[in-house]
């Protein structure tokens, strides 16, 4: 293919989106953890969409290093590492890549495109946003496991418009839009419950589908959204159901709300946050990135975030614990978060 691409940061989300395009032929080098170099330089790519297709990319296909230099001829970049590695990989980048060379951020944030050019001047950086959840199962199997869309800033590099071109050709929704600090808005709102999930240690599904984690979850949206009409900023749409309705949605009955979402969004029934997976892990998460960003824009507009704050300081002493997730129950989570105050 006529152009070479680099997955920098390459864990879940990159591995899923590099490896769709390594089974399209094109040339792509992942730079991620040794860790996940192990595993995939063993297993390969096993890449399984929500219509249950799946696709297999051997190791003997697949270009996986742990050192950034190995991107210096690449014509595109995707940068997927976790936001606290940001300004880190832009910094490295920034002595590696050709004046040429496109740069996308596929990052959970508002700031990650902006640190990327702050250390990229002279490069075209651009924002991305994956509206689905990847699972990692381990042994280089990745599951897709919401519907979404995966959206790109719109462009006139041709190497974007070819990258859109062939995800739309395996499956994904794509779009191309010029409102994107909007939809960055819209996922930050969206990912508010990846807390939640980190905290209880709960599946999408029951988050949604429990009325108690329910309760805790509208109560994080609404704050939320009471901080961005106070400082007047409108989320895009992403998506089906304006992210306005959805404290709305999760007021409604169980029953009801299950017919609702079966016509707008699919979940795998263990679909679960990344931001548990780090927990888990014992790795630094991005609360300060998500629920963070709330508190930081209430305070520049004279307002108070409390519950968004309080997620903030509760997921960072459960960091500092290295103990995986609390799995808080709905009672306790509600209790911990000060919820009833």
């Amino acid at each position: 293919m006529s152009f070479r691409i680099g997955v920098m940061g390459a864990g879940a989300i990159g591995c899923y989106l590099g490896g769709l395009l390594a089974d399209r032929g094109y040339a792509v080098t992942f730079v991620g953890s040794a860790r996940m170099r192990s595993e995939v330089g063993t297993a390969g790519l096993v890449l399984t969409n929500m219509e249950q297709r799946t696709r297999r990319i051997s190791a003997q296909q697949l270009n996986f290093v742990t050192d950034a230099q190995a991107l210096a001829d690449a014509d595109l970049v995707l940068v997927a590492t976790k936001s606290a590695q940001t300004a880190q990989a832009g910094e490295q980048l920034s002595r590696i890549l050709r004046a040429q060379a496109v740069v996308v951020s596929v990052q959970n944030g508002m700031r990650n495109a902006e640190l990327l050019r702050a250390a990229l001047p002279q490069h075209a950086v651009l924002t991305g946003i994956v509206g689905f959840n990847v699972r990692s199962l381990g042994e280089g199997r990745l599951r897709q496991a919401t519907t979404g869309p995966l959206v790109f800033e719109s462009t006139r590099h041709a190497s974007v418009i070819e990258m859109a071109r062939v995800f739309t050709e395996c499956g994904l929704e794509v779009e191309l839009r010029t409102d994107i600090r909007a939809l960055q808005w819209t996922k930050l709102i969206m990912n508010l419950n990846n807390a939640i999930s980190a905290l209880s240690g709960a599946t999408t599904p029951q988050l949604l589908f429990n009325p108690r984690y329910r309760t805790v979850l509208r109560a994080v949206m609404g704050e939320a959204l009471a901080v961005l009409r106070a400082a007047d900023v409108r989320p895009g749409k992403l998506g089906a159901v304006p992210v306005s309705l959805f404290p709305f949605m999760l007021g409604l009955p169980t029953l009801l709300l299950r017919v609702v979402l079966r016509a707008q969004l699919k979940v795998d029934p263990e679909a679960r946050s990344s931001m548990w997976e780090d927990l888990a892990r014992g790795r630094t998460t991005e609360v300060d990135e998500l629920n963070g960003a709330i508190v930081q824009l209430a305070a520049a507009h004279g307002r108070d975030a409390p519950l968004n704050r309080r997620i903030v300081d509760v997921v960072h002493e459960f960091e500092a614990r290295r103990a995986g997730s609390p799995t808080l129950s709905p009672d306790r989570l509600a209790e911990v978060l000060r919820l009833s105050q």
